[in-house]
This record gives C-alpha cells, sequence and structure tokens, in this order.
C-alpha cells in the first residue's frame, strides 16, 4: 500500500517521508553549512520541507527565538494527580463525572502574547527528532494496518510538522505514544481528524477533543472566530469600527472558548460585548440586536451531549448566518492559517471588552415581557433547566408575568455540564424522559405543568396531566403539539386583541407539522410552512415579511417564538406563552391535554414520530450518504399499504415519481426527502391553492445538521371527528406509525 499522500512513489520509499521530517528539523538547529539539502515533495508534510528552507535561508545560523515562545499550552487537571492527558481516552465513551475529555479541567497558558499577530514561519514542532521520527512512523504503521484512515493520517503529520499547530505537536505526540499500549486511543485520533468539522444548521458543532481537526478544540475555534473575523472586516464593514458580542451556556470550556473567540476578534480590531455568567441563546441574539453589533457569538453545543461544544454564528440583526454569509464564513475558516490574539484581560483594560451583562438581562426581560397578556395567573409550574442557562431567563420571564408559583427542580437546578441528572446523561427536551424526575413530584404535589428547556434555553418541553382527575396519568408533548397550542393560543389572543388579516404570518418549516397550517388557516392568516429545517430561516424570514406582520414561528424539534425581539427560537416566551394558555384552560376546567384533543377534533388528528439512527465518524457520514442516495434513485410505490404519490428531493429540487418521471420545482434546497402518501382519507385535491398539501401522511428524511446522525419523521393523519371517535382514531394512527416505521427501518436498513 502506497503512503498516503505521496503520488507516484514506490512501495519500497514509503518510509523516507518518515525519516524525512525528522532529517528537516535537526537541520534548522545546525550551522547553515552543515545542513543537508530536503526534498521538495514528502507527501502530507511536504509544505514544511518548504517553509523550513525559507526559514533556514532567512535565519542562517540563528537557532532559536526568545522572542517568540514555542511552548503550546498546557493542560492541567484539578486534583488529580494524573499526567495532563490521563483521561483523554476516556473520551471515546465519554463517562459521566468527566468535565468532557479534559476532566475537571482548564487550559493555563505560558504565553504572554504582546502582538496581535504572530506568522507561523517564525515557529517550529516543539517535538524533539527522535520523537517526531518515532511518531511518523507510528502514524505510518498504523495506517498500514488499516487502523487509522488516509485522511486522518495525512491531517495528523500536518498536525505534527506544520508551523502553524506548533502548539497542537505535543499533545497530539503524547496522544501517539499512549497508543502504543492503549490501542482504543487510535480510535479517537481517527475521529478527530479524518475530516474538518463543518459548519452545519446552527454553526460549528462536534466533540470536544483536544487536538484534532473534527473536534472541538483551541484551533477549531480559533479558526471559526479568525474566519468570521477576516469576513467580516474584508466585505461587511462600512464605517466605524466591527464589535461582537458574546455569550456562552454552562458547558464545560464554554467561558474559555467564549474568551478565546473575544482574543482573536479582538487581534482583528474588534469591540467585545460580553456577558459573564452562564446566559441563554436567545438573549445573545436579543443583545445582538441591543448593542447593534456587526455580529455574535453563542458557545454552546444546544442539547448535544455533554461530550460536545459549539459556536453559534449571528449576523447583525440577531439571525444565525445566512446564504451568502455562511459561504463567504466558511471559506475563510478553510482558509485559516494563522490566528491572532490579543490578551482578553488587555482588552477589558483598554475598554474594548465591554461587560453589560445587567444591563441587557433587564431590557431581555422587558422585552419577552411584551408579549404577555392579561388574564388568569393561578397556576402550579416546575420547571427544571436541566442543569442550563433557564433559570436565568425562564424564571423571571414567568415571576415577571405574575406567575408565583414557579419552582425549580431541585435534582436539575445547578449549571453542571455533566448533566448529571438527567436521564442519559443529554438534556434534550424532545426526550420525554428527561422530565420523567420533575413528573413524579409534581404528580405527587398535584402540579399542573411541568416546564423544561435544554442547556441553552432556545427549546421548551413541557408535560401536564391528561385530566383534572386526583391520580391522572400524565403525558409529555411532542415539539407538533405545543406548537399547535402555542399557535391556537397565539392566534385566539390577536383575535381578541384585532381581527387578523391576511398579512398577519405564521412561520414554520418543511417538517413541522402540517396541523400549524391548519390552524393559521382558520384565523385567516399567512401560513409560510416550505422553510428548510432550522430557526434561522424563520428568523430571515421575519425581516422579509416585516416585522409587524410576524405573529408566531415554531418548529417541531420544539423551537417557538413570539415576538420580534429576536430573531431566533426562545423559551422564555414559549414558557409564558404556555403558562398562559394553562392557567386560562385551568379557570374552565380544562387541562392542556384536553385543550390539544379539541383541537385534534377540529382540524383533524395528527400524529408523529421522529427517528433519530446515529451514524459516527466517516463509515457513518458515508451510511448517511448512501441511505439518502437510496431514498432519492428508488422512489417505492408504497409504504406499509399506503401509496406513494410522489416524493420531493429538496437537494436537486426535483419531483420524483414512481417509476421514474421527474419533475423540477422551486423551493429552498437543502438535504430533504419528503414522501407524499396517500391515505385512507385523502381528500381528492391535496394540493389545494399551495404548491404543496400540508404534511398529513408523509415520510421526510434528512441528515442532521448539528450531530453525526439522520432523521426521518413519520407522519399520520385522520380528518375530523366527534370526541368520542378520537381514541381509537389515536390507535389507529399509532398503528399506521408502527407499520410505517417497520417498513423504513427496513427499507433503509438502520
Amino acid at each position: 500500500m502506497p503512503t498516503v499522500g505521496v503520488d507516484a512513489v514506490s512501495q519500497s520509499s514509503t518510509s523516507r517521508p518518515l525519516a524525512v521530517i525528522a532529517l528537516a528539523i535537526i537541520s534548522l538547529s545546525a550551522g547553515p553549512d552543515s545542513r543537508p539539502s530536503l526534498p521538495t515533495t514528502i507527501g502530507p508534510a511536504g509544505r514544511v520541507s518548504m517553509k523550513l528552507h525559507a526559514y533556514a535561508a532567512a535565519t542562517s545560523s540563528v537557532r532559536d527565538f526568545p522572542t517568540i515562545p514555542r511552548s503550546p499550552e498546557t493542560l492541567t487537571i484539578s486534583g488529580s494527580g494524573c499526567d495532563k492527558f490521563e483521561l483523554v481516552p476516556l473520551f471515546i465513551d465519554f463517562p459521566l463525572g468527566i468535565a468532557a475529555c479534559f476532566g475537571k479541567a482548564e487550559y493555563k497558558s505560558k504565553r504572554n502574547v504582546t502582538n496581535t499577530r504572530v506568522s507561523p514561519e517564525f515557529l517550529m514542532t516543539p517535538l524533539s527528532a527522535d520523537l517526531l521520527t518515532d511518531c511518523l512512523a507510528q502514524l505510518d504503521r498504523t495506517y498500514q494496518d488499516g487502523t487509522i484512515t488516509d485522511h486522518s493520517v495525512a491531517k495528523m503529520r500536518t498536525w505534527l510538522t506544520e508551523a502553524r499547530y506548533s502548539e497542537f505537536a505535543e499533545p497530539l505526540a503524547n496522544l501517539i505514544q499512549r497508543a502504543k499500549s492503549d490501542k482504543t486511543i487510535w480510535k479517537s485520533l481517527d475521529d478527530a481528524y479524518w475530516t474538518v468539522i463543518p459548519f452545519g444548521t446552527g454553526g460549528r458543532r462536534g466533540k470536544m477533543f483536544p487536538v484534532g481537526s473534527n473536534a472541538i478544540n483551541d484551533r477549531t475555534i480559533g479558526e471559526s472566530a479568525q474566519g468570521l473575523a477576516e469576513y467580516v472586516t474584508e466585505t461587511c464593514l462600512a464605517d466605524g469600527e466591527p464589535s461582537c458580542t458574546i455569550a456562552y451556556d454552562t458547558r464545560h470550556r464554554s467561558e474559555h472558548f467564549a474568551k478565546l473567540c473575544s482574543e482573536v476578534l479582538l487581534a482583528a480590531g474588534f469591540k467585545i460585548f460580553f456577558l459573564r455568567g452562564f446566559r441563554s441563546t436567545p438573549e445573545l441574539s436579543y443583545a445582538v440586536r441591543y448593542t447593534k453589533s456587526t455580529c455574535g457569538i453563542m458557545v454552546t453545543a444546544s442539547h448535544n451531549p455533554p461530550s460536545d461544544n459549539a459556536v453559534k454564528v449571528y449576523w447583525a440583526g440577531g439571525v444565525q448566518v445566512l446564504p451568502p454569509h455562511d459561504k463567504g464564513i466558511i471559506q475563510r475558516v478553510m482558509e485559516a492559517n494563522e490566528i491572532g490574539r490579543f490578551p482578553f484581560e488587555n482588552g477589558v483594560r483598554q475598554g474594548r471588552v465591554v461587560f453589560m451583562e445587567d444591563e441587557i438581562d433587564t431590557a431581555f426581560v422587558k422585552a419577552v415581557l411584551k408579549q404577555a397578556t392579561p388574564g388568569a395567573r393561578n397556576l402550579s409550574v416546575i420547571y427544571t433547566p436541566l442543569h442550563g442557562v433557564g433559570a436565568t431567563a425562564v424564571l423571571p420571564v414567568l415571576r415577571g408575568a405574575g406567575f408565583q408559583d414557579v419552582r425549580l427542580f431541585g435534582p436539575q437546578a445547578d449549571p453542571d455540564g455533566d448533566f448529571p441528572n438527567v436521564p442519559g446523561h443529554v438534556a434534550n427536551p424532545e426526550n420525554p424522559e428527561v422530565m420523567s424526575g420533575a413528573i413524579e413530584e409534581a404528580r405527587q404535589r398535584s402540579d399542573d405543568v411541568v416546564m423544561a428547556s435544554d442547556p441553552d434555553c432556545d427549546r421548551l418541553g413541557a408535560a401536564a396531566a391528561i385530566d383534572g382527575t386526583s391520580g391522572s396519568e400524565w403525558k409529555a408533548f411532542t415539539g407538533n403539539q405545543l406548537g399547535a397550542l402555542l399557535t391556537d393560543w397565539v392566534l385566539e389572543k390577536r383575535r381578541d386583541q384585532k381581527n387578523p388579516g391576511p398579512a398577519d404570518t405564521i412561520v414554520t418549516t418543511l417538517v413541522t407539522s402540517g396541523l400549524i397550517r391548519c390552524i393559521g388557516e382558520k384565523y385567516g392568516v399567512n401560513v409560510i410552512d416550505w422553510l428548510q429545517v432550522g430557526f434561522k430561516w424563520i428568523g430571515r424570514t421575519i425581516d422579509d415579511i416585516g416585522a409587524e406582520n410576524f405573529v408566531f414561528g415554531c418548529e417541531e424539534s420544539h423551537g417557538y417564538l413570539a415576538g420580534t425581539h429576536v430573531r431566533d427560537k426562545d423559551a422564555s416566551v414559549a414558557a409564558l406563552l404556555l403558562a398562559e394558555l394553562a392557567a386560562d384552560l385551568k379557570s374552565h376546567g380544562k387541562t392542556l391535554h384536553q385543550k390539544l384533543d379539541e383541537i385534534f377534533c377540529e382540524y383533524g388528528c395528527h400524529l408523529e414520530r421522529q427517528l433519530a439512527i446515529k451514524l459516527p465518524g466517516a463509515a457513518g457520514m458515508d451510511r448517511m450518504q448512501e441511505i439518502m442516495a437510496g431514498l432519492r434513485k428508488d422512489v417505492p410505490e408504497e409504504f406499509s399499504g399506503l401509496p406513494v404519490r410522489r416524493a420531493r428531493d429538496y437537494g436537486q429540487l426535483q419531483i420524483l415519481e414512481p417509476g421514474g418521471r421527474e419533475t423540477p420545482f422551486e423551493g429552498e434546497q437543502g438535504d430533504l426527502v419528503i414522501f407524499d402518501l396517500i391515505g385512507p382519507n385523502s381528500p381528492s385535491n391535496q394540493d389545494s391553492d399551495h404548491d404543496f398539501p400540508s404534511l398529513r401522511n408523509a415520510i421526510a428524511a434528512r441528515p442532521s445538521g448539528t450531530e453525526p446522525k439522520i432523521k426521518f419523521y413519520l407522519f399520520a393523519f385522520s380528518p375530523p371527528m366527534a370526541s368520542a371517535e378520537l381514541p381509537s382514531a389515536k390507535r389507529l394512527l399509532e398503528s399506521r406509525l408502527d407499520l410505517l416505521e417497520k417498513d423504513l427501518r427496513k427499507r433503509v436498513g438502520v
């Protein structure tokens, strides 16, 4: 097998690059006359040899660089007594109680940065020649035996040898050395290097790991901030100083990454509005608007596992970056070489870092409370932030609106990036189990509602008693069900205040329940439901249609927004609306579930199910692409007995029909396929006045933009009915969903 990255090199030459790199390093510590000639092509490390030549020519016999320390940032693990990478291999399966992959740790920089730019040509690997040679040899052997992929070995060679990665060479080398006795480390390294971590639905998100192009660490976060800084200053800056508002959540290393982003942007000439302490994502969106910042950064991995972190990047106006800015930023991120840093503390002393969280906290709560309406307030609520930031946003809003009987669920109240008291340790309100403890306490105390927000408080989950009787069963709501309840409530209150008109608009996405359109049409408002997945598209639409026309936005993944104080989903305003609705229903002797049943009877029963299949790593990515290609290539005649009317391929903007006929259509492009099914009670004209019908009986498939998984959305529908018929209709639809899931899993092999 030829050496990775070496073209037209014989089998016998595979070991040559390993020795050549070490020789290059040795040559730099010798006088100019003693340096051997270096090859200009040595596989993945080839560019390094050219840089070394340039350095040798420029520095003659100078050996050291006293003004630019070469020591990398070191990892210290508090109170562990372990060496600095003792806990790294545990990252593979992430046992809880470990602070991400780093343990309870923090980076302490040995550098005393006084300049804003450091040219990588004046840096070199801190590794000894022997260590470097050994590491490169191990990489070659491990690739040869199939343990790591070609992309991984090429990138690891680069991180060991290229100047721009010099501070990460030693940590990587240590891991490679430890892999001699612990082969599981190779799996972590392969995962960390097989690709470059992309920008997804909400920014750059992934597992934390001290090194690697496919992991969240100082290098990839630094690249993200550098790319943003360069794009803003090069293409979007008008007059004046660029600015960025930055906030962070309770995850491990969130504050560290927030300050790192600040330092990179300070070096690029930005002013920073920094929110100290944990804050919600919607408050960050609000703060970008409040400060009139050029852009914003939220450090959070939202509902992802404890091992993950991320940066969400926001544009002026508080909406997550959209075309064409997203592509422009991505290009700069991918091209990032040197990363400038200006010390955070120096920025504070110079007045270039401004702390204004107290001012923004007050203004944000006031902005949310503008959505409050007069009415009943007799409601008992248990609220859980799931160890996240929600206590800073939801509690002040509910209490400010007059809801006094609101209690924090104690076991999940403390900010903790391990999410220790959350079942499965994944704080995602889409999973009803995360509220199981709070529900049990609410049941015992005869409370009315349980609410839960995800770690960055932009999603809201809820559960309530099915009826008002003592000992009633409790049940959580899906994101679509909460969306329907809140849509109906917002429109009902708007009708009480004024007559809704055709310019008033409800906004949602392609994979959100068709029930939202049904409700909107009954109230006579405009419904936009053809947006791709991601609340950023809803945020953009607010400005497209005019803020005065926006009434409510929602998506199936528990994201909701009323008002125009932000351009992102907001759990605090959703909690306010839900509390108002629940209190109003309680005053009339009804529960939230009973109200939902009334909606089902009036508009038709809409049930849905979501399947999220984890497919990590390079093999997982290949498998996802294979599944999506298969769905597009062979459109089935039916799913579990329901005929397929058509498949909508939003990747190619083509209607695919069984038998192979293809027809183009206009729409928002994205990696999404929707199969419209003909149900037992489907109307003769499903298209109505719309390009496509609202989702009734359907299957949708898309790769996640935030996690290594593919998502399937299953929808089942029964027409309007009398209340006595609803229980049997629900059972029938659940059976239909069971059959659809079984058929789908068999077809795609998951």
